[in-house]
């Protein structure tokens, strides 16, 4: 199979090639990738599960997006039906289910399956790490993708990264943190690794998906939370009952989501449809990144008007996040063997790029 790594965008002849609308013939590939000249066109039909809702921008109606373009590369023969949050499974559970087989495919966040093992979180984001094109860079052309692959399939799972977005926030909190120790005592939702750290802090944390969240917050079942990026904090309403909102997302530089499909099925799909979920996968990565950076400005400058306060985490803040990032990725390291061989991988490849990152890019 032709392997479309890393692609960010479609040129002309891959669009034709992909779609066989090179002269408006239909045109079926065989289970070797040949073309099969005037044979009938296999239609497949998939159902997605989805831990976020279609509501959601950037991830949820990104993903329905996502599901027409694979429509369009395909010519109508692979046709992926967006299931919401609940539909078929409770958010946090499509992984998992995926992988047993109980649905053919799911939407989500690698960080969501850290319940099976936190090594999962990496392949979405770290704490205090790399930025979006040196994460891509990591993962596509160091040893990312080997490592997530090897890791995956054991679970029964293709893993595709098939969007990339800019920094999140940090949280927010119903009262202005003024001091460490505001923190000590705080239940908050909090994803990935990130959550180990504000523990080291004191506060108390659980992950909820994020149709829960508002609510959650608004009964002060929790006292802050963090979510996602400006304009997807606005589409779940957290300015609403939180007027605290910090910044800048330490735990969440960039952060990589995908289509997590369950080996069997992904291994009966024709070497073409395989390629437009990769190509497409590869596109949506592009769109995430450009459509991430677009939309916050607009988002942040509606909520200020809503009464929200923006703040900077002071040095002190973030100095204190990092050392307490620093102790949850050695206490990891010591149990858990295969986070210990991807956190040493993706370091090493860090300590080689940073020649490039400190003296390419202005500080």
């Amino acid at each position: 199979m032709t392997k479309f790594k890393g692609v960010l965008a479609l040129g002309v002849t891959s669009l034709f090639f992909l779609t066989g609308c090179g002269g408006g013939e239909e045109v079926a590939t065989t289970s070797g990738g040949e073309v099969a000249e005037n044979a009938p066109v296999e239609k497949v039909k998939l159902q997605m599960a989805s831990a976020f809702p279609s509501s959601l921008p950037i991830l949820g109606d990104g993903a329905v997006d996502w599901t027409k373009t694979v429509d369009r590369l395909s010519g109508g023969t692979l046709q992926i039906k967006f299931f919401e949050p609940n539909a078929l499974v409770p958010g946090l559970e499509a992984i998992p289910a995926a992988s047993k087989g109980s649905v053919e495919m799911a939407w989500a966040t690698s960080g969501y399956y850290a319940g099976i093992n936190n090594v999962f979180s990496m392949f979405t984001t770290l704490p205090f790490g790399p930025n979006a094109t040196e994460f891509l860079a990591w993962y596509y052309y160091g040893d990312g993708e080997k490592l997530a692959n090897e890791l995956y399939l054991a679970h029964n799972i293709k893993y595709l990264p098939c969007i990339m977005i800019p920094p999140e926030a940090s949280g927010w909190f119903k009262n202005e943190i003024k001091s460490l120790d505001d923190l000590k005592g705080l239940k908050m939702r909090f994803f990935g690794l990130g959550a180990k750290v504000m523990e080291k802090l004191g506060a108390s944390t659980q992950l909820l998906a994020g149709g829960e969240i508002f609510q959650a917050l608004q009964l002060g079942t929790i006292d802050a939370t963090e979510f996602g990026n400006p304009a997807m904090d606005e589409g779940i309403g957290l300015y609403q009952v939180a007027k605290h909102y910090y910044f800048p997302g330490w735990h969440q530089p960039a952060s990589f989501l995908g289509v997590f499909i369950n080996i069997d099925v992904w291994n009966s799909l024709s070497d073409h449809h395989q390629a437009v979920i990769e190509v497409s996968c590869g596109d949506k990565v592009r769109d995430g990144l450009a459509l991430g950076d677009f939309s916050q400005p607009a988002a942040m400058a509606r909520m200020i008007e809503q009464g929200v306060n923006i703040h900077y985490w002071k040095p002190e803040f973030l100095a204190a996040f990092k050392a307490a990032w620093d102790e949850v990725a050695a206490e990891e390291m010591a149990i858990n063997p295969e986070f210990k061989k991807v956190y040493e991988n993706y370091m090493a490849f860090r300590e080689q790029f940073a020649i490039w990152r400190d003296n390419g890019y202005l500080k």
